[in-house]
């Protein structure tokens, strides 16, 4: 399919959506991809990519970002509270902020450096045991805690269950933003982008749409 297409899918969905064009910006979601389908799409120019593991975006991106000074890279997997020192390094967004301990030592991380990054909580729209986020019925509490450790809380970030049809739970994000005042939606993926889109997403997290199948046992 490739990054050209996607672009123009992203501009049909915000038209469609009567959104501004380049409301919704493309994270190109870049996670256990080869370095030559990555350096490929810098080449074409786009400068915001996601990453999921932190040690392999420590392993590859500060390379790059002597290339390309303009590049953004956000965390949009699973952050371990041991990592969180190393990714208020690295990147510019964590879009996975799911529970207290991990908002107590990136607050902690923020005194001591004086900033940290854009910050998402993930939402667990579906309510799924085996999946992080904040339960719905949790969050509003949990954003007011953030706020009062001086987090800057952007956003929210949600994965809607594979069984289930996606929109419900982005128009439900959509109005879990709206309630707190917050104005990012991180939602929608390669299979559902243009449906995020529709209820407002403000950034899309898409990978092999746009670098193709990954392999996992490389």
């Amino acid at each position: 399919m490739g990054l050209e297409e996607i672009i123009e899918r992203i501009a049909t969905a915000e038209k469609r959506a009567g959104r501004a064009l380049g409301s919704a910006k493309l994270i190109a979601v870049s996670k256990v991809q080869p370095p030559e389908r990555v350096e490929a799409v810098l080449e074409q120019g786009h400068r915001l990519f996601g990453e999921n593991y932190v040690q392999e975006a420590q392993g590859k991106w500060p390379a790059w970002r002597e290339a390309y000074p303009d590049v953004r890279v956000e965390m949009i997997g699973p952050l371990q509270s041991n990592k969180a020192k190393l990714a208020v390094e690295l990147f510019e967004a964590i879009h996975s902020v799911d529970r207290m301990s991990l908002a107590k030592k990136l607050a902690g991380l923020a005194q001591e450096r004086g900033q940290t990054p854009d910050l998402f909580v993930q939402v667990n729209t579906g309510r799924e045991p085996q999946k992080a986020g904040i339960l719905p019925e949790d969050l509003d509490g949990f954003i007011k805690d953030l706020i009062a450790m001086d987090l800057p809380v952007q956003g929210l970030m949600c994965i809607p269950p594979e069984s289930e049809p996606a929109r419900p739970h982005f128009d439900a994000l959509a109005e879990m933003a709206r309630r707190n005042g917050l104005w990012g939606l991180s939602m929608g993926m390669s299979s559902d982008f243009e449906e995020a889109i529709a209820a407002g997403a403000t950034h899309v997290r898409v990978g092999s749409a746009i670098f193709g199948a990954r392999d996992y046992k490389v």
